[in-house]
């Protein structure tokens, strides 16, 4: 008995191919995680989709060996499986590479199997989420990101770096236990460009470590700990805007810490332009006695805030918060004008204000 031929299609990998006659503008679609063949389009193709995929547990999705002006978009909703470990993620290097989002995607953490109320302190041992390493001339934008397990953005080692109309929803985190979810950590990197985005989380909006060359623009804030310089020990931290931005309902407006006892700069700083609602510490903080993470409440002078300029700061705190509160030493050059800061009625003193900085409690 003869039996019917079958018209079967065979795909050998989920890697979908689309290579024109010119193949350096090859396309490759990922539908699955396969760390080999995602190594495999990076070096094939100048447009890499990733569509849908749900990474392996403990594994990062690792785009550091893309092409330079490579383009990389994803679609649907990315995932990564639970386990116990630091990550990161997602992982991106590269040269003048694009890093985008389709509409309706989503890069999902999957936080709330992590979170337990400790953060990077302790507990589980939490992945951190995008660690963009190594990138020269490059753009990430239009990322939907939600419910990191801990720090959400930590860059790194970048230079030329844009970062545009980025969304973090880890509002999630509010009464699920999210702790440590900074949005966006910046050491050992020039000329970085965060502008235009959304953030919800339980810590820093912005933390800046190290490195010169920052400007943090028309951004919105909201659940955390504001914006931040620090905590800076033994590193310098130099030509920083952080301007046009809202924050609310978080523990800080603006920031900057310093280490006690550490050896270090904070120099030419601006906050220009930032609105302030329901803050539920400081309006204003600046303080140079952070050991371990906590103040000590003696400053000292190794890590000096000078040329610090901090403009129409304007908005509202919380009754039981402070509107301004310095705690420094060694400080120098500080000029403010257009402080707005309302509502504090808790009770603070001021120390190593340098003199006409324009300033007080």
């Amino acid at each position: 008995m003869l039996l019917p031929v079958l018209s079967v299609l065979v795909i050998l990998s989920p890697i979908v191919y689309s290579i024109p006659h010119n193949t350096s503008a090859a396309s490759c679609t990922i539908t699955k995680y396969n760390a080999n063949d995602i190594l495999n389009a990076q070096k094939e193709c100048n447009e890499i989709i990733i569509n849908g995929i749900s990474v392996d547990a403990g594994k990062t999705l690792d785009l550091t060996h893309l092409k330079q002006g490579a383009k990389v978009i994803f679609q649907g909703t990315i995932t990564w499986g639970y386990k116990e470990w630091t990550g990161p993620l997602l992982k991106i290097s590269g040269t003048e590479v694009e890093i985008t989002g389709a509409a309706n995607h989503l890069l999902d953490g999957q936080g709330h199997l992590w979170w337990d109320g400790l953060g990077g302190n302790g507990g589980k041992a939490k992945p951190r989420f995008v660690n963009p390493s190594n990138l020269h001339n490059s753009k990430i934008s239009n990322l939907n990101i939600k419910n990191s397990p801990v720090h959400v953005f930590v860059i790194k080692g970048c230079d030329g770096l844009t970062i545009d109309n980025v969304l973090i929803d880890d509002k999630d985190g509010d009464t699920g236990g999210g702790h440590n979810t900074d949005a966006f950590d910046i050491s050992s990197s020039t000329n970085v460009v965060i502008k235009g985005s959304t953030v919800y989380n339980q810590d820093d909006c912005l933390a800046v470590k190290s490195g010169k060359g920052y400007v943090f623009t028309d951004n919105f804030c909201s659940g955390g700990h504001g914006i931040s310089i620090g905590s800076v020990g033994n590193t310098a931290v130099e030509s920083v805007q952080m301007t046009n931005s809202h924050v609310e309902n978080s523990a800080n407006g603006i920031r900057i810490k310093t280490v006690y006892g550490a050896v270090g700069s904070v120099k030419d700083i601006t906050f220009e332009n930032i609105s302030l609602k329901d803050i539920t510490g400081y309006g204003i903080i600046i303080e140079g006695d952070y050991e371990n993470g906590g103040p000590t409440g003696t400053p000292t002078d190794g890590c000096p805030i000078t040329e610090l300029t901090v403009k129409n700061i304007t908005g509202t705190v919380k009754e039981s918060a402070a509107n301004v509160y310095v705690l420094v030493e060694g400080a120098s050059d500080w000029h403010f004008s257009g402080i707005g800061v309302t509502g504090g009625k808790k009770a603070v003193k001021c120390q190593g204000i340098p003199p006409g900085a324009g300033i007080s409690c």
